[in-house]
Order: structure tokens, then sequence, then C-alpha cells
């Protein structure tokens, strides 16, 4: 109970822990350290005594770190010297008034994690007076639901019912889209209610993005052509498209919630024949790139989720997992592990390029599974994980672990999930650190620096990332290098802290763009000469977790990567270095408090199920 206790007040308002508070000077006593050094971070964590400021933060002229309170402010000169860069910054005139008695918000120190609300319009001609608030951004966040009919009558009523409760739970501007399939693709025309108009996509076929567009009046001919239904300037003006014909097929949630509620009522399961002997024909992946097709008309940086309520294994068109067969069984762990999954690899590209094409339109893809049969998880987990998405995997949906798990996404308040929208991720660091690279639901931006590491963990080569979609518990863990050969400066000029500053920019549920910028502080230390610092910066549970991941990440990428030795090893090599006793002595052996919980951490993950694969 101590440790569930003690974990908020370690990572306070910042949400970041890191492996070690004391970092060695050098990159050779680094690598003795045995565990990485590394930084957990909870990017959008709220806490209450976080800070909200309505205008645009000052930035390095030179590096473009943000104003924190470890900068050195001239009150006289109106200079500040950014601490990572030491780079001279002058304050402009609308910070005249400022004095040591009267400093911004951003120089407060207790705010070393501050957010900033962004405006709509360019942050430039703003002037950020507190006295005189900045207009916020505000953006009406897209869900498309993408429901599989292609399942029992009973099912399909379940999935409905959720469906229907959903979207009364919506914000009246949330934009809505429905499409459905089976079969084949049918992508629900919303802005007309007197009519039901229904665009249909052959299952087998392969469709790119420019061909989803033109088949749905949406190309650069066919926008011109089709215009808008009504409700058209509404909508368009809330999300900011640049084609008015996406408006046929997501509209506000007020205006299209009878409509949708109707065309759910006369939704039937699919009607395609299926021989006997054979699987449902269901195209999966035929819809979802159909889904991401006609979020692609959207203006680039618009939220938006793709929800999609799975019933069973994909058989037809591209992403198929398994043949329509009955008498063969989906691909078992063995089969993959063997090589001797026929459609698995192909599947795994589809959704691979899918995810590519969402990852650069900043779009969600959430699925939601109930079958007592596979759906095919592991091949679309690639486009899930890489945009942020969620998975939910039940038995039934009417099975309380798929409808808690539905509604908990649309609930506001207290028991929201903070789903958030089209985040990235920026990292600067004091020089001589390095960043290796992020595990986690993120894209690397290819933003080149003097701070990227030429060994690379995760996603690396960077020093910026995308996140399509991230919540209040979404949490990365950052692998740092240090740089520097030099063990000490004979003068002494050797600035004794470090600093690491992450500029997470996200847009929030209800629209609005926010900034939140932590800047955080550790403190240099020779381990040559001394042990006792590093050791008590020592954090074993930020390690453990630190551990946990590297080792699934390495399960995932490396071949016969033997997890369980590894593991051993890296205890055995910890304990030789931080551990007291003597020789051939075992009863001698001790370990500082600070480790003392570590190995019994190891002792369980390396028994646990994530490394134990049957």
């Amino acid at each position: 109970m101590a440790t569930e206790m003690a974990q908020p007040d370690a990572e306070g308002i910042d949400g970041v822990r890191m492996t070690w508070n004391a970092w060695p000077r050098t990159k050779v006593e680094a690598s003795k350290c045995v565990i990485p050094i590394a930084s957990s971070i909870h990017l959008i964590r709220p806490h209450t005594d976080l800070p909200t400021l309505p205008y645009v933060p000052l930035r390095c002229k030179t590096c473009t770190a943000v104003l924190n309170p470890f900068a050195r402010v001239d009150f006289q000169a109106l200079i500040w010297i950014c601490p990572f860069c030491f780079q001279r910054n002058h304050f402009p005139q609308h910070y005249s008034g400022i004095s040591e008695t009267n400093v911004p918000g951003e120089l407060y120190p207790q705010f070393t994690t501050i957010q900033y609300t962004l405006p709509s319009q360019n942050p430039q001609s703003f002037n950020p007076n507190p006295q005189n608030p900045l207009p916020e951004s505000s953006v009406s966040p897209i869900y498309l639901f993408v429901l599989d009919t292609c399942m029992l009558e009973e099912e399909l009523e379940f999935a409905k019912s959720a469906l229907k409760r959903a979207i009364d739970m919506l914000p009246d501007n949330a934009m809505v889209g429905f499409i459905s399939f089976g079969t084949q693709v049918q992508v629900h025309e919303l802005g007309f209610s007197d009519m039901s108009k229904v665009y249909v996509f052959r299952g087998s076929k392969e469709l790119s993005k420019d061909q989803v567009l033109d088949q749905l009046g949406l190309g650069s001919a066919g926008g011109r052509r089709t215009g808008g239904g009504p409700g058209m300037q509404k909508g368009g003006g809330q999300i900011g498209v640049p084609n008015l014909g996406v408006t046929r097929f997501l509209l506000p949630a007020s205006e299209c919630e009878y409509t949708l509620n109707s065309l759910l009522d006369e939704l039937s399961t699919d009607q395609w024949p299926v021989p006997q002997g054979n699987r449902a024909l269901r195209c999966t992946g035929v819809a979802l790139s159909v889904a991401a097709g006609l979020l692609g008309a959207c203006v680039a940086g618009t939220g938006a989720r793709i929800m999609a309520l799975v019933g069973g294994p994909c058989t037809e068109g591209p992403g198929t997992i398994v043949s329509k067969d009955i008498s063969e069984p989906v691909r078992s762990h063995k089969d993959l592990h063997k090589d001797a999954a026929p459609f698995f690899k192909k599947a795994v590209h589809f959704y691979e390029e899918l995810a590519k094409q969402l990852v650069s339109q900043g779009h969600v893809l959430d699925v939601f599974a109930s079958a007592l049969d596979q759906v095919g998880v592991a091949e679309m987990k690639v486009a899930i994980e890489k945009t942020g998405g969620l998975v939910v995997l039940a038995e039934s949906f009417g099975h309380s672990v798929f409808k808690d798990s539905f509604k908990q996404i649309f609930e506001y308040g207290e028991q929201s999930l903070g789903l958030s929208f089209n985040g990235t991720l920026e990292i600067n660091c004091s020089k001589d650190i390095k960043i290796q690279g992020i595990i986690g639901p993120c894209t690397s931006l290819d933003k080149k620096g003097p701070a990227v590491s030429s060994t690379v963990t995760g996603e690396g080569n960077t020093t910026a990332w995308k996140l399509c979609g991230l919540d209040k518990n979404t949490c990365l863990t950052v692998f740092f290098d240090v740089s520097s050969s030099e063990k000490s400066d004979p003068s002494g000029n050797i600035n004794p802290q470090l600093y690491i500053q992450f500029l997470t920019s996200y847009q929030s549920p209800d629209g609005q763009t926010k900034l939140r910028v932590t800047t955080v502080t550790r403190r240099w230390v020779d381990a040559a000469v001394s042990n006792e610092e590093l050791v008590q910066g020592f954090d074993q549970e930020t390690a453990a977790v630190v551990v946990a991941r590297l080792a699934s990440y390495k399960m995932e990428m490396e071949e016969d990567f033997d997890a369980t030795r590894w593991l051993d090893r890296n205890l055995i090599r910890l304990c030789s270095k931080f551990g007291d006793y003597r020789k051939d002595e075992p009863s001698s052996f001790t370990l500082n408090p600070s480790f003392s919980l570590f190995p019994q951490f190891m002792f369980h993950l390396r028994r646990s199920q994530f490394l134990q694969v049957i």
C-alpha cells in the first residue's frame, strides 16, 4: 500500500520519473550502471496545481526551448538566459512590467510544468497579456463508427444499442460518420434525412485513398460537383474541411442523431449467402481503408477516431487472416513462431501501410472485438499502436467488459479517459545528453539535431514524435545517452545541473489546442569517484517498468531473443556493481535499500505471462 501511495508524490506536477535521479558524467560510467538512463513520463496527466496560461510561450531564439523556472533572468535589462544553450534572449515589449516581485506564471519555481491554451489564429499576431486573454482555438473532434454486420442478430442488436448510447453521450458539436460492412462496405450519407443514401465498395478490392475519395464524390473534381447537404456550412466551419462535400458523411451529432438512430434501427445482419462449411465473408481491411480515405478529405490536423466494432476474422480482401473454409483453423501463436501462417505477413503489410496513412493524417484507430474466435488483432495492432488507439476484447457485445469500456470513452468529467487528438512531443536537452529513442504509442517525425544519439532504442533518430491519440494515462519511456567522455573540468566551470524539457502539444477533448511544457533538472555526479550519490538516486520502481518495457520491445523486434536470460544477466551485473559482498561467501551479500525491491520485481517479471509465452 505504501508503494502505491508513493507514486503520485514521486511524479508530482511533472508526471516524470527517472531510473537514475543522479546521472554519471561519462558514457563509460553510464554503461556500468547496467540499468539504462531513462525517464517515464505521463504526457498529459491531470493535476490540481497545473496552471493554464492563455497566451503563446516565449521560446529561445537558438534552441527553441520554452521559458521556464530554471532560466536566469536579468529584470533590469529584461533578458533571460536559456539553461539549455545559454543563449541570451530579450523579453518582448509586453513583458516590460515584470520584476522580481511581479513575474509571469512560467517563471514561478513550483510551476516546472505549465500548460498553454494556444489561439486559433497566427500565434505571432497576438499579445500574450493575461489581462486581455486571447480567443481560444476550438476544433470539433470526429468519431467515425465502423460496424461489422457479419454476426448473429442478437450480437448486432447489442452493438447497435451501444452505438446509440454513444451518440447520445457525444457533445452536440462532435462530428459523426457511419460505415457498415460485411461482404461489402457501405458508407452511409447522413446529410439527407428524408432519403437513405449509401455508397457501396466491393470487399475484395484494395483501394487507395484517392480511389475512395473519387467514388464518394470527394475527389478534386467530385468535390466541386457534389457540394454539401444540409448543415454544410455549420459542419464545414467546425471541422475546417477544404472539401465541403465531406459534410454529407460527417455531421454534428446534434444534426444527425435522429437520422443515425433510424439507420441503425433498419440495419440488419449481412444478407450475402454463405455456403455450407464456410466462414462469413467479412472485409474488415477494406472497411478500415475506406474509413481512413473518407477522413483523408478533412484538413490535416483535424482530430478524428475510427471506432471499429468487429465480430470475427477478416476473410475477404486485403487484411485477410484466414481462409473462407471453416475447416482451416485460425493461425495460433505457434504458427506465427514457425512462420506457418500463410496470410499473416501480407495482412501485417496492409495494416502497416494503413498505419502510415493514418499517422500522416493524424487520426486514430480503435478496435472493439467481441467474438469467441480470433478477429486478427495481431495483424491490426501495428495500426492501433502507431496511432495510439484502444483495443477492447470481449466474448460478446452484450458483455459488461465491452459495454462499460465503450461507455467510458464518451464520458466527461472525472470519469473521462481524457481522450485527446493529434499530439506531438518534442524534447530539448542540455549539452552532453543524447536521446536514443522512445518506446510507446508514437511515431518519429525525423527531426534531426545535436541531441540525436547514434544508438537507437524504439522510435529514434529524432527529437520530435507524432502521437495521433493520447489520454491522461498515456505514458512513454524515453531512453537517454551521455555523450561526454570528460570526467571533470579542472576549472570547475561545468554546470552541476542537467536539464530536460518535454513539449507536448495536442487537441483536447473539447477541441482546444494546448501545449504542455515540463522542464526537469537532475544532478551530474562523478561515479568514478563515489557511487553513493548515484545509488541514492536510483528509482527501483521506475527501473522495473523501464526494464519490462525494454524486454517486451526486444522480444518483438529481435529474433530469438531470450528475455529470461537477458533479465538474469542484467540482474547479476547490477548486483555485482552495486552489491556489497566478500568473495566466495554468499551469506555476506547485501544490497543498498535503494535496490532492495528491484530483484523481487525481476523475479516476478521473468515468471509472468508477458515473457513466458506458451
